[in-house]
This record gives structure tokens, sequence and C-alpha cells, in this order.
């Protein structure tokens, strides 16, 4: 028997995840493909999973009936995969071992998983989510693969855990130097090699590259000059609250998925 106040908890946790979420967005006032360090579909599958969740958790606080929930998770799944085979044509395996999409596709997979596979009646004779919160058993068909979700949630809350505690603390968003393709070096190097030479070309380039946007200030990377991609990666909207986000409900998830095994 699971204790009502743990489940309680759980689901404070992610309504708290849930306001942090919705901070970020109104905060941010950007839209999937923004320029931010954390792009704004990480705060939205944040915000809801985490609404989701605190349903599942405590009947108090369903929103959507379950089937709205199965088409919300089961579009995530696939936005998510196409990102991590976009990510894998570029990166290969590390898509899956360092990208900041991998997480998220395990996250939505279990989400859907859970909602599909979960039974158990409530009192009123009804099934869904809620029979967690209201303390009827709840079991999950093909237990064998709640059981590799766990294993998948558990290794990357464990890998954004020393992320987090690294230098720098920016999680999957760490900024990388500054990507300039070639014919942006080539641009810098017509309109400034003849008067300073190679050597001094660096400012140029810059300028070059960031005039003709090759120079992708998204996740993973830097802005021209090394710094911030858009000023927008402190305070709450800091990449180290989204990775946090992100750990409390790969723990919730977990949690979730073994008591329901």
């Amino acid at each position: 028997m699971i204790p009502a106040w743990l489940l309680d908890i759980l689901a404070a946790v992610m309504l708290v995840v849930a306001a942090v979420s919705a901070t970020r967005l109104v905060a941010a006032r950007r839209w999937p493909g923004g320029s931010g360090a954390t792009p704004a579909y990480v705060d939205i599958a944040h915000l809801l999973m985490a609404i989701a969740m605190a349903g599942m958790l405590a009947a108090s606080l369903q929103t959507l009936p379950d089937r709205a929930w199965e088409v919300i998770f089961g579009l995530m799944t696939a936005f998510f995969t196409c990102r991590v085979v976009r990510d894998a044509r570029v990166s290969g395996l590390r898509a899956l071992a360092g990208g900041h999409c991998a997480p998220h596709l395990i996250h939505a997979a279990s989400m859907l998983y859970m909602f599909l596979a979960l039974t158990g009646p409530l009192p009123g004779g009804s099934g869904g989510m809620a029979s967690m919160g209201a303390g009827s058993a709840s079991t999950l068909e093909f237990p064998a693969l709640a059981f590799v979700f766990t294993l998948l949630l558990v290794s990357y809350n464990v890998w954004d855990l020393d992320q987090l505690s690294g230098p720098g603390v920016s999680g999957h968003y760490r900024r990388a130097p500054a990507r300039v393709a070639p014919v942006a070096v080539l641009a810098g190097a017509a309109s400034g090699g003849t008067a300073r030479g190679l050597a001094g070309t660096e400012p140029v380039i810059a300028e070059a590259a960031r005039k003709t946007g090759l120079v992708h200030s998204g996740p993973g990377l830097a802005s021209a000059d090394g710094g911030p991609a858009d000023g927008q990666d402190r305070g709450i909207l800091a990449p180290w609250v989204a990775v946090s986000c992100r750990i409390a409900m790969g723990v919730t998830m977990a949690f979730m998925l073994v008591i329901m095994i």
C-alpha cells in the first residue's frame, strides 16, 4: 500500500514543475524553434507532462480525459522521435546518449505507455489514471516494458544529475564554440582580409556569419561572440532549471512505474 500523503507530495511537486514551466514560457515569450538556450517545446512538454502526472497521482487534480492525454502524448512521442532521428543523422549514437531530445522522447513514451497500459477501476466503476490517487489497485499491462522504461528513466536521471554537478551547470544545453559555416569564413575573409590580413578577420567573420544566419545560437551552441545566445538564460530561464524539472519528472515517472509493475 502506498501512503496517500506520498502521492500528494509527488502531485504537489508536479504542480510546482508545471508552474515553473508555465512561468518560463511567459518570461521567454517565444515559441518552438526560438533562439533561447532552452527551446520552448521543452517547457511545453514539461508543462503538459507535469499536469498529467499530477492528475494521475491525485484524483482531484484530473484535467483532461484519458483519451485526450493519449492523443497528446502520442503526438509528443512522434515529435521527439523525429527530433531524435534528425539529431542522430548529424551526431550518430551520441544523439541518444547526450542529445537533449532523447530524454524527452523516453518521458513522452513512458507517459503514453502508462495511459494506454494502466488498468484498475475507480470505486465508481470507471477506469482511468486517477485510480492511483483514489487508492484502488492499479497495474500495468506488459510489465516488462514498464521495467525497461524505468531503467531508461533512471539512466537519464543519473546523466542529468552528473551534468548539473559539472562545471557551468548547463546540463544538456551546455554551450560549445560557435559553428561558422565555411561560406561565412570565406565571406569574412573576402571583406576584411585585404585590409587587415587573415589574422585579424575574426570580428568580420563573426559579423558576416551573424548577418547571413550561419551561426546558430540554439541549444548546445553559443552566439558568435561566445556569450549567452540571447541573454535569456538567467534566473528562471537558466538551462539548469529546465534540467531540474526534467529530473523531478523522471524520478516521479520511475516511481509510478515501479509501484504499478
